[in-house]
Parts: structure tokens; sequence; C-alpha cells
């Protein structure tokens, strides 16, 4: 069997014993033993949330939990603060456009990510801002703010604060209670290591307030009818079950593990992944303050065609990275280290992408980035 071996940053690589869960028959989801499932869920989520509010469900990717919080805590015409550093900031902008807001799109120069001193100068002028909505990991620049220095400055605000951590839930660190996040979205299809299907919405108690007052039209994202079902510890529609049933597993395994030490790791791989990029010759796109543990996007030289590396490491080793987004597509290579991805994983995909540049015509010693990463995860 062809080697297929995934190092996107969404969706990620899935495990065997996750693939196994998800091979199983599907059950009816209005029944007790799905019910249990979901109880365990909700609070597994809880706690790699850092939560004790409400967690939703959604049939989606992570885009629609994304959508579901504009929906639901903006009415028309309000102010809302949308972060620009990547492709996924410039999304919260449509969407927030979208549902009719006046938008306020922050734009920050790709590579850096939001700061507490951005975020004072825009609210001094607009201090009736109703919510700042930003990425907490930018999967197309590998840049990620400190989330609990913005949460700590906007508690002091009546802003609500809105994170995109799609590509962040379960590798990167959050709180959500203690940092004063207002609303957590996020999907199964990254940290979580699964495929895509559920969207993911965590709400605080001020955000609950914002969504019943909110005068949007909304359905089936609707998360006054999400909130409803918990009750019954259920969900307003059909849920995508045999990702649910997953989940659970798959977050099981994440908490026997150690989130904090989950998360080192997923640091450690990430520096290894800098050191190598630094032995190439080449440079990570995300500058050393801002840059996540999730991924890491590298500049790779227009003359080596970053999008024929790509497919070559693809389609000739079975080794699949992604390409560069937005202002970035055609100038970079993203790797991921997030989710079920080891070390081994790593190794392997630096061995063909040294391979590939050679061949490519880039000159480098041959072994200097898995010597490079070697240093790091042995030290």
């Amino acid at each position: 069997m062809k080697r297929n071996l995934l190092l996107t940053p969404g969706p990620s690589k899935v495990p065997v014993e996750l693939c196994e869960v998800l091979g199983k028959p599907i059950i009816h989801h209005r029944t007790p033993q799905f019910q249990q499932v979901l109880k365990e869920v909700f609070a597994g989520l809880k706690t790699i949330i850092g939560t004790s509010s409400d967690v939703y469900l959604l049939a989606s990717s992570g885009t629609g939990a994304m959508e579901a919080a504009v929906a639901n805590l903006l009415s028309p015409g309000d102010k809302a603060i949308t972060c620009e550093y990547g492709k996924f900031g410039e999304r919260w902008t449509a969407l927030a456009k979208a549902y009719k807001a006046q938008t306020i799109p922050l734009q920050i120069p790709w590579g850096k990510a939001v700061t507490v001193e951005d975020l004072k100068k825009v609210l001094a002028q607009h201090p009736d801002t109703k919510a700042v909505f930003l990425t907490q990991c930018e999967t197309s620049t590998s840049a990620t703010p400190d989330l609990e220095a913005i949460g700590a400055f906007l508690k002091t605000t009546k802003t609500l604060l809105v994170a995109d951590c799609v590509s962040a839930l379960g590798t990167e660190p959050m709180k959500m209670d203690e940092w004063g996040v207002d609303v957590v979205c996020s999907g199964s299809h990254k940290g979580l290591m699964l495929p895509p299907g559920v969207g993911i919405v965590a709400a605080s108690a001020r955000a609950i307030e914002a969504i019943a007052q909110s005068t949007n039209i909304r359905f089936y994202f609707d998360l006054r009818k999400s909130r409803k079902s918990l009750a019954d510890t259920d969900t307003p529609f059909t849920p995508a079950i045999g990702i649910v049933i997953a989940l659970n597993e798959a977050i099981k395994m994440l908490l026997a593990e150690g989130l904090d030490k989950k998360q080192a790791y997923y640091l450690k791989m990430a520096q290894a992944i800098w050191a190598a990029t630094e032995a190439l010759g080449l440079k990570v796109f995300a500058e050393p303050a801002f840059r996540a543990r999730g991924l890491t996007a590298i500049l790779v030289p227009e003359s080596l065609n970053p999008k024929k590396i790509v497919k070559i490491m693809r389609d000739t080793h079975g080794i699949t990275l992604a390409g560069g987004q937005g202002d970035l597509d055609g100038k970079a290579i993203r790797i991921a280290h997030m989710g079920a991805v080891d070390e081994y994983d790593i190794l392997t995909g630096l061995s063909c992408l040294e391979k590939v540049l050679k061949e490519a015509g880039h000159s480098f010693e041959l072994g200097a980035a898995l010597a490079a990463a070697q240093k790091v995860l042995n030290s």
C-alpha cells in the first residue's frame, strides 16, 4: 500500500485507534447510549477548553462554528472588530459583513498577530464595540497572539472576546474562564485528531446573555436551541453521530496523556521544525514572538516552485504537506505538528523534503535538517 502520511494542518492525521472507532456500526442518537456519550464529550471538552460554561456541538466544519458565533452574538449594526493577520482573520470579516455588522477590520502584518496595544488603540476609537473576533492559531501563517493578555484587557471592558481555535484546540493552551475568553470556536479535524464534521462552540455567561439578546435571524445555527437541548443532554438536530462517538475517545486519549505534557511535545516538535528550516537555509514565516506550536509556515523561494514541491511529496512519495494560502499562495509550504503527529512523522517528512529540495536544485548539506531536528528532539 502506498504511504499516506498526512502532515497538513487540517484535516490532520487520524490515529489507528480512532479509525477503528469510526468504523463501528452507527447507533441512533436519541437513545440513552448516545446521551451517555454526549455527557462524556461535553465534560471532556469543558476540561480541554477550560470552562464550566456551555459547550455546543454542531454538525459542521470549524467555519460553521465561527458563523454560529457571529450569527448569535451580533445584531445588525453592532460594531465588530475583526483581527486580520491571515486568511482566517479575513474570514471573520467576511462573516461579520454577511450578518450586517458594522465591521472594523484590524489589519496586522502577516507573520505577526494582534496585541493588546493594537486593541487598545482601536477600542479607544470604538468603545461601543460589541465583540472582538480573533484567531488563536492563524493556520495560513502559523502565528498566534497572546490570548491570555488580550483576555485580561478585554475583561475590563464590555466588549466580548471571540476566538477561532479551530487549529489551536488541544494544541495550544486554552483557559477560557480564567483568561476571560467569551466564545471558543473549534472543530474535530485538527488537534482533536478526527475527520471534519463536528463544530464546537463554548460560550461564557456574558456570551449567553448576548445570544439571548441578538436580533439576527437564525435557524440551524441558533445556539438558543443548542442551549435548550443541553438540559436533556441532547442536540437540537441530528449530530455527526460516528464522529461524536470517536470524539469521546479522542478526548480520553488526550486527557490520559495529559494536556500540559501533550502541548509541551507539540512545542518541542515545532522547535525541531524551526531548527530544521534554518538548517535548510529557509525561513519560518511567523515572527519568533508569535509562532504557534501546532504548525509551521515556511517561506520557499519561488524559483524552487513550492506548489511543485508539495505535489511531488504527495503524489510521488505519499507525504502530504500544505501549500501557502492567500498572500502566501505559491510562496510557502506548511507542515503540521498537531494532533496525532509524532516526532517520527516529522523526521520522515523532513527526510522527504530534503530529497525533493535537493532534486529541485536547492543548495544545502543533505541531512542538515534531520540533524538539526534530532538535536532539538533529543535535548
